[in-house]
């Protein structure tokens, strides 16, 4: 069994077709099949069941997929250890974070960070919170700013900050003048809103369902640029991190606070259980809290 194959055999697992995921590996197809068929005469079983023109793994090839995952977080983990060796003069350093704070918390660190460090590659990726998860349980990020709690055995979390959500409303809706609103607004105001799939309205919806109600908006947009530009054109009124809001100041809005209940979200710094965190992971990290305490976020 060769690493080789292993690589192979991951990507056709995220394709389920041979074709693409030949051209995604940059071989040919005949090449792949070849090397997928000495994998599965090494493992003694079939890891794919053929049916038409759909690939679907079998339980060997799950275990296998579990496996090979494993075996490339041990290759990474090597590499930051000898990588530590010359401290922060090389490396790179791989970042999922929320596309709620990719605007209004990361630059600050990741500013001060290059400029300490420029030769360490950094990239980071605004992402959506399952995204998150899967990039650093599949070992393609090595660091996550994500929403907690994270319920995954092989994940770590740390705290940094909580952040209210709050209503934003058109400058000249009637609730623009008001000091606060309370969450039943959504049942009586037309909203857009994020899709149920978003870890955000998954809380809205929950805490609309214990005020015994359900949010029906007038539109659901995925991204909270869509939902602005929406709510500036007086289509609706809408509920995102108060954070967010006060960041973009966008003068055509009027952000208004959530009382009774007040909904908060956690939010925190994940990365994968038993991971060796490089010195590049390590002074992020603190710099990222020293980010949030100037900011007063804590």
């Amino acid at each position: 069994m060769e690493l080789k194959q292993l690589e192979y055999f991951i990507v056709l697992c995220q394709e389920l077709h041979f074709t693409r995921a030949a051209e995604k590996l940059g071989i040919a197809q005949p090449s792949l099949s070849q090397q997928m068929a000495l994998l599965e005469h090494e493992v003694g079983m079939p890891l794919f069941d053929r049916i038409g023109k759909k690939n679907i793994l079998t339980d060997a090839g799950k275990t296998l997929l579990d496996h090979s995952y494993n075996v490339f977080h041990e290759i990474s983990q090597a590499r930051a250890a000898i990588s530590e060796l010359q401290g922060l003069e090389r490396g790179t350093l791989k970042i999922g974070s929320l596309l709620t704070v990719v605007n209004y918390l990361l630059p600050p660190t990741v500013i001060g960070f290059h400029n300490a460090y420029p030769n360490v590659e950094l990239s980071v990726q605004g992402l959506r919170t399952g995204d998150i998860h899967k990039g650093l349980l599949q070992n393609e990020l090595d660091l996550g700013i994500t929403f907690l709690p994270i319920e995954h055995e092989d994940l770590v979390s740390i705290p940094i900050y909580e952040e209210n959500l709050a209503l934003a409303a058109p400058i000249d809706h009637p609730l623009a003048h008001k000091e606060s609103v309370t969450l039943q607004i959504l049942n009586d105001t037309p909203s857009i809103l994020l899709p149920d799939t978003y870890f955000l309205r998954q809380v809205i919806n929950e805490q609309c369902h214990s005020i015994n109600f359900t949010p029906k908006p007038v539109l659901e947009m995925t991204t909270m640029e869509s939902i602005i530009l929406m709510v500036s054109k007086g289509v609706g009124v809408t509920i995102l991190p108060k954070a967010y809001l006060d960041y973009i100041d966008n003068n055509k809005i009027k952000t208004i606070p959530i009382q009774d209940p007040v909904i908060t979200t956690q939010i925190g710094i994940a990365y994968r259980k038993n991971k060796h965190l490089c010195a590049a992971s390590r002074v992020f990290m603190e710099q990222l809290i020293t980010t949030v305490k100037d900011k007063r976020l804590y």
